[in-house]
């Protein structure tokens, strides 16, 4: 079922006659892969689509307008209802026109309509065939991109430096970096969210990305390491990647998030670090969102078939994170870097490869 459709079935649902659509995620999901973003550190889209039983209006302002319709738009029958920049009263006036008479939802808090923007998330969670294949393309690009990348580290480059030839890589793809996080030596095990800063590399690094095309994300860790391995920093990645597998084995349509997440704790603890994923969050769902929610103790969603998913378990001083997309047999990891040192991991009766530590000298 197209877009617009699904849209409509759930204003039926809910007894709407129109739904807006402001959030840049759903934007995107809507059009199939339309930016509608101009800075990327909002939620907000730069327009909204105003969608009827019978039609579909852009409400934008006049920088917006015209690019949006020849450059993110161009499948979507659309009636453009446009606003000065520097007059929020006229796009005011234009949803108030709209909405009268009609009951409206919206995934924004406006008043005076209902708030759908779970229902419009759930629509999401289902992939198409089209946004399959769009995501295993991304998948497979960012893969190379940051092993590119971890494979020509050098010693003495800063952590924004890092990040900047990270960046290059992704941009020369056609990929947004919407995360990029960039942690070196001791800042690896000091924080879970280490943005880059100007501390150069002696000994270890950890690169995390999640990247942005076709409004889809995919995220994605790679470590790398000047010299053999400490048995410690061994021991720990070898425990982080059994429970990141046990996340990414479990996600099979129908399994319930809370016993997923029971899996992974277990498999903590089993391991030796029990409490660990205290201190950081395990990853989830993903698609038009770098995760739609977190994963927690307690959440009954069941997993859907072509479902994305981002797991990313942590042990202080290691990571293992890759995108992987459900299927009626066991999930497929989009984003596997060609020419990784791979580890072998068993786990009830199958082997699953996940990424080693890239140890460079």
């Amino acid at each position: 079922m197209k877009k617009p459709s699904r849209i409509r079935e759930l204003m039926k649902q809910k007894q709407l006659d129109a739904i807006l659509i402001s959030n840049q995620a759903n934007f995107s999901w809507f059009s199939d892969g339309g930016r509608g973003h101009v800075a990327m550190a909002t939620e907000a889209s730069v327009a909204s689509l105003f969608v009827t039983s019978d039609k579909v209006f852009l409400i934008t302002n006049n920088i917006e307008a015209q690019r949006l319709k020849d450059e993110e738009l161009p499948n979507l029958d659309f009636e453009i209802k446009e606003h000065q920049w520097h007059d929020n009263s006229q796009r005011n006036q234009i949803i108030n026109e709209l909405c009268a008479g009609k009951r409206v939802g919206s995934d924004a808090p406006i008043d005076g309509t209902v708030n759908v923007a779970q229902d419009i998330a759930e629509l999401r969670y289902a992939l198409t065939d089209l946004e399959v294949a769009r995501y295993k393309e991304l998948g497979q690009h960012c893969g190379e991109a940051i092993g590119k990348v971890c494979k020509a580290m050098k010693l003495g480059l800063s952590e924004f430096e890092i990040a900047g030839i990270m960046a290059s890589e992704l941009y020369g793809r056609g990929i947004t970096p919407v995360v990029l996080l960039i942690a070196v030596d001791d800042r690896v095990e000091q924080y879970r969210h280490p943005l880059p800063t100007d501390k150069r590399i002696q000994k270890y690094g950890m690169i995390v990305i999640c990247g942005r095309k076709y409004g889809l994300i995919a995220s994605v860790t790679r470590l790398f390491h000047f010299g053999s391995l400490s048995d410690e920093l061994r021991r720990k990645h070898n425990a982080v990647v059994e429970v990141d597998t046990t996340f990414i084995a479990e996600s099979r349509p129908g399994a319930v998030i809370e016993d997923i997440f029971s899996a992974g704790q277990k498999m903590y603890a089993d391991k030796g670090f029990p409490g660990e994923w205290q201190f950081h969050h395990q990853g989830g769902p993903a698609g038009y969102a770098p995760r739609d929610y977190v994963a927690t103790p307690g959440i009954t969603s069941k997993v859907l078939k072509s479902q994305a998913f981002a797991w990313n378990p942590s042990i202080k001083g290691t990571k293992s994170e890759d995108t992987i997309i459900t299927t009626d047999d066991k999930p497929e990891i989009i984003t596997t870097t060609t020419d990784w040192p791979m580890l072998s991991v068993q786990y009830k009766g199958e082997i699953w490869k996940r990424p080693d530590i890239l140890v460079i000298g």
